[in-house]
């Protein structure tokens, strides 16, 4: 199966999808789990609070959002990422654009792993993972 990478309201960013790709196929196996369809949709803060609102009854703005469709060892999920989100976070946490979308595409694929981030812990080991992938992604030869 295949990582995939749509956009619906706004423009595909520009990325090395290649790069990335490679690097999360990475963390799938060190997860020892097989890929199955995952597709990143990335979209604006709108498209992204109405889907929020409809299949988790929460009516704010976020980054990203990720359906799980995964069974057993076959990981495979949707992911939908608000690019207006990512690139308002990076000026508020003064990051490089870039450098907040492929921690916000990592987190969507942690999501599928199993890594949560509701509790203190959780946060921590979550941002900890992003940290890891995102360092990968961008040193990785």
């Amino acid at each position: 199966m295949s990582f995939q990478f749509f956009n619906e309201d706004v423009v595909l960013p520009e990325l090395n999808f290649e790069k990335i790709v490679r690097i999360l196929k990475g963390e799938l196996r060190v997860h020892l789990v097989l890929l199955g369809s995952i597709n990143y949709i990335f979209c604006s803060d709108n498209y992204l609070l109405e889907l929020n609102i409809k299949f988790l009854k929460h009516d704010y703005f976020t980054d990203v959002i990720t359906f799980d469709y995964s069974e057993g060892r076959v990981v495979a999920g949707d992911i939908y990422i608000s690019i207006d989100r990512v690139m308002n976070n990076s000026v508020i946490y003064k990051q490089n654009y870039s450098d907040e979308l492929t921690r916000v595409i990592s987190h969507g694929l942690l999501h599928l792993l199993k890594y949560n981030d509701k509790e203190k812990e959780e946060i921590k080991i979550m941002r900890q993972k992003e940290s890891q992938l995102l360092k990968k992604i961008k040193f990785h030869v």
